[in-house]
Parts: structure tokens; sequence; C-alpha cells
């Protein structure tokens, strides 16, 4: 029976891992999500990978040549307990799969990615080193947190990879 597995890419090399994994004739699956990249003034979107230098890999241990994955262009190994890969438990991936938007790329917004009212550490950006209570996702895709400033909550706004439980 067919798993989803996880493997390590090396760095930035998640979609010509799953590129190569998918001609070996592997299912593959690489969530993506969009991503505001700022430069010299300019704004834009990019697709970037939800968990950079993961890609999950559908395999059946007793059939699937599965050691072949670790010996893949951009695959460092796969993620294992031991000498065998652990997988991942059932509905990870078709949890992900629900919350797209387009084929292959995630609505940050659709996941719980926190519980409302945890709290949250601000990593990077005008914020950084607060602890802000989570009070949801905007419509940007950008994490709300609400600060105790001057005596009342203050929201604000960061992006998801800028934060972390406190």
């Amino acid at each position: 029976m067919k798993r989803w597995y996880v493997a390590y890419t090396q760095p930035t090399a998640e979609l010509r891992a799953a590129g190569h994994l998918k001609r070996q004739g592997f299912d593959v699956y690489l969530p993506l999500c969009r991503q505001i990249r700022r430069h010299a003034r300019r704004e834009e979107t990019v697709l970037r990978p939800l968990f950079p230098r993961y890609v999950f890999v559908a395999l059946d241990l007793d059939i699937d040549h599965w050691g072949s994955v670790n010996g893949t262009v951009g695959v460092s190994n796969l993620v294992s307990q031991g000498e065998r890969p652990s997988a991942l438990p059932d509905g990870v991936v078709e949890n992900l799969r629900s919350s797209e938007i387009d084929e292959g790329v995630v609505a940050l917004s659709r996941l719980m990615l926190f519980d409302v009212g945890a709290k949250l550490r601000v990593l990077e950006g005008a914020f950084v080193g607060q602890t802000g209570i989570y009070d949801g996702m905007s419509k940007a895709e950008r994490v709300v947190l609400l600060f105790d400033m001057i005596g009342r909550k203050v929201r604000g706004e960061v992006p998801i990879h800028a934060v972390e439980a406190a």
C-alpha cells in the first residue's frame, strides 16, 4: 500500500528533485505558496515551496525501489527512522491538497497553522523580538498578530516565515 514519505532535498533544489523523481515514475507532491519578494522598491509575487528543502513522495516500500530516491539528483535523502523511511501520518498530503487554490499552490489562509490566541514570537521585520497573540491570516496571506503596546492591543501583520511559537 502506498503511503507518503518525505524526501529532504539539497538547498533550493525542490523543483529539480521533484522533476527527476517524476521522470523515474514516482508520485510526487511539492506544495507551493505565494510569497511577495521585495527588491529595489519593487514588489513581485513569486511561488516558493511551502516546506523549503522537502518534497513528498508516495511509495510502497514492499514494491517500489525506494533506495533510488536517495540517489536522485537534488535529493539528499529520505527522512528515515533507522534504516527505513518514516511515513507521514495519514491525511497530511490530502489536507494540503484540499487547501490548494491552484494546481499545487496552497492558500496559507486556508491552513490552520496556529490556534487563535496562541503566542507567537516575531523573528524579523519591524516587530522583531516582539511576542504577539495570533489573530488569524490576512487576505494577503500574512499572519495577523495582536501586540500589547502603549497599554492597548495593536494589530500588526508579518510574513508567515517571520514567526515561531513562543
